[in-house]
């Protein structure tokens, strides 16, 4: 019995070793598993499990190999037991290149009598490889990721157990390699899906911003008011206490203020920076958006100014207007609102280029339209002067058969009546260059009054008696109404001189033209009748345009444009009725209130 205790006790204590050796592996797995279920960053990850990989397997270091994205080389990501640093290698170069190409296993007592091996790694770090044991890492589908390897186990090569147990630990750290870049792409897609959502969120307040400023240019009547409307909205949306637009000079390329709003608008409502001067004029020139949050401190910033102005900016921001071939001018925002600590911001100013890129578009809209309006008008002054000149013919002519009464009239009375019609009709002259001149300031009078109806048709008849000597045309009124009337006498009497004289030219042989009045509800109806010819077919659609004409010597195409230009000043209406062969009908209908004179 004495010999066997000492032998079943050295036993007992190798198996008690083996167990706590066991027991120590067992905790660097249960640790690995835990790493596993913590972190997420692969890089921490993996050198936490090289770490107890290496003293897992007794080795002096260890190596994790892994393909690159496009698969044309190895890289270790990791180096335990000295110095950290990168090692690339093609696959089937060197143990760990051979491994990841074959997929196979490799156990190697002796590195160097392995031709596989590479002794350079070695000359230039100075470690000794004695043995090695390196095999691949394998996805879930069974594709080759990598390879792992240990080195230089202490005590002896690495046994079958040790192949076994490298390769259930390297299938750990496949999984936290794929769990690590499910979650980083998880995570990169909700940063691009965020960034996406900023992006998204940017364009719709820029979108609500064009949309906005797109309003702002419906809304203007003008380009003054325009210019002033875009500058209070994009103060309000940077959040500025002051701004100016100024618009270029294009010949001296002065700048004007053009629109200001602030403290001291009205004292540099009618200063002009002369070209190139200035923070403003400088940003016209080099057509470069400018931030200055230290005026003071900017040479090119005009203190002369704002002195003069009564106005020291803390902080500005100044855009250009205009297409990239031309400067138009600048949009300029003083001082941010609050104080301003730290003055404007970039964004700001992007908002900002982004206000005047649109502004640009209205204010080069905005001259369009009025240099379109201009020859509009110069083209509508033209044609009132010559529907002008047309209707002088009417009280030329009573002029001047009132002047040849005048001369054979003995009576004083007589020529002083005669007089005052000459007089009558000078005045109806100098009515209608008025209204030409009116129209050119851009404005149209019609001078509603109280007008005697019976009063104002037998002035009219004494008239036309003139106009239709010797033409066989008979006068008729048929005056179903001559009570009190409202409407322009001077401009109406230009309408029935119109109409009798188309009436004229439609009957050369001859015949009656009748001046019929009556009251349908609240407006006067004035009828002009004539038994000649009818309306000619060539003119029948387009009877009340300027310049239809039916062929006449005399006729200029304006008589009925006039009658109806004048008659819709009225808020009237007029419209014709003609029988081929029987005569034409021209019916006017003028409102009739005291609340319609204007």
């Amino acid at each position: 019995m004495a010999v066997t205790v000492p032998s079943d006790a050295a036993e007992i204590e190798n198996l008690r070793a083996r167990l706590r050796a066991e027991e120590k592996k067992l905790d660097l797995v249960q640790e690995i598993g835990l790493a596993l279920s913590s972190a997420l960053d692969l890089d921490q990850l993996l050198a936490l499990i090289m770490e107890r990989i290496t003293r897992l397997m007794d080795a002096d270091r260890s190596t994790l190999f892994l393909f690159t994205e496009d698969g044309t080389e190895l890289s270790s990501l990791v180096v335990q037991g000295g110095e950290a640093r990168e090692i690339r290698l093609r696959p089937g170069e060197g143990i760990a290149g051979w491994v990841a190409q074959t997929g196979e296993t490799v156990n190697i007592a002796d590195a160097y009598a392995d031709p596989r091996f590479q002794p350079s790694v070695d000359l230039r770090s100075g470690y000794r490889t004695r043995s090695i044991l390196c095999m691949p890492m394998r996805n879930n589908l069974g594709a080759t990721i990598g390879a792992v390897q240990v080195l230089n186990k202490v005590g002896g090569p690495f046994t079958a157990d040790d192949a076994e147990l490298l390769g259930a630990l390297s299938g750990l750290a496949v999984v936290s390699i794929q769990n690590s870049k499910l979650y980083h792409s998880v995570v990169g897609k909700n940063v691009q899906l965020v960034a996406a959502q900023t992006e998204l969120e940017a364009r719709a307040r820029e979108l609500d911003l064009l949309i906005r400023v797109e309003q702002e240019m419906n809304v203007a009547l003008d380009l003054d008011e325009l210019l002033d409307r875009l500058l209070r909205h994009a103060m309000k949306l940077v959040g500025a206490e002051a701004g100016a637009i100024l618009l270029r000079d294009p010949k001296s390329g002065d700048l004007t203020f053009s629109s200001v709003a602030g403290p001291a608008s009205d004292a540099v409502r009618h200063e002009r920076i002369p070209a190139g001067e200035g923070i403003a004029g400088w940003v016209a020139e080099q057509r470069e958006p400018l931030r200055v949050n230290d005026p003071d401190a900017d040479p090119r910033h005009l203190a002369d100014l704002a002195k003069r102005i009564g106005h020291r900016p803390r902080n500005l921001l100044c855009v250009p207007l205009g297409p990239a071939s031309e400067t138009i001018g600048v949009i300029a925002l003083i001082d941010k609102a609050g104080g301003g600590g730290e003055g404007f911001d970039e964004d700001e100013l992007k908002l900002l280029v982004l206000v005047a890129g649109q502004a640009s578009k209205a204010i080069q809209l905005g001259r369009a339209k009025e240099e379109r309006e201009k020859e509009a008008r110069l083209a509508s002054i033209g044609q009132m002067l010559s529907g002008m000149l047309h209707d002088l013919r009417t009280p030329m002519t009573v002029i001047s058969g009132y002047t040849q009464l005048m001369a054979g009239a003995d009576d004083v009375a007589q020529r002083e009546a005669y007089a005052e019609e000459v007089q009558r009709q000078f005045d109806h002259m100098s009515a209608m260059t008025r209204e030409v001149l009116a129209f050119a300031r851009g404005e149209s009078i019609v001078l509603v009054r109280k007008v005697f109806l019976r009063r104002y048709l037998e002035a009219i008849a004494c008239q036309l008696e003139t106009e239709l000597a010797g033409t066989g045309v008979e006068l008729r009124l048929d005056l179903g109404t001559d009570d009190i009337a409202w409407f322009d006498e001077g401009k109406m009497t230009r309408v029935v001189h119109n109409l009798a004289r188309n009436a004229v030219e439609a009957m050369p042989d001859g015949g009656v033209f009748r001046i019929g009045t009556r009251v349908t509800g609240d407006r006067l109806v004035l009828e002009f009748s004539d038994t000649g010819h009818g309306i000619p077919v060539a003119v029948e659609g387009r009877l009340f345009e300027a310049f239809a004409t039916a062929g006449k010597a005399q006729g200029t195409g304006l008589g009925l444009a006039i009658v109806k230009k004048i008659v819709e000043e009225h808020d009237g209406t007029i419209a014709c009725e003609s029988v081929r062969g029987a005569g034409a009908t021209f019916r006017i209908s003028l409102p009739q209130s005291a609340a319609s004179a204007r």
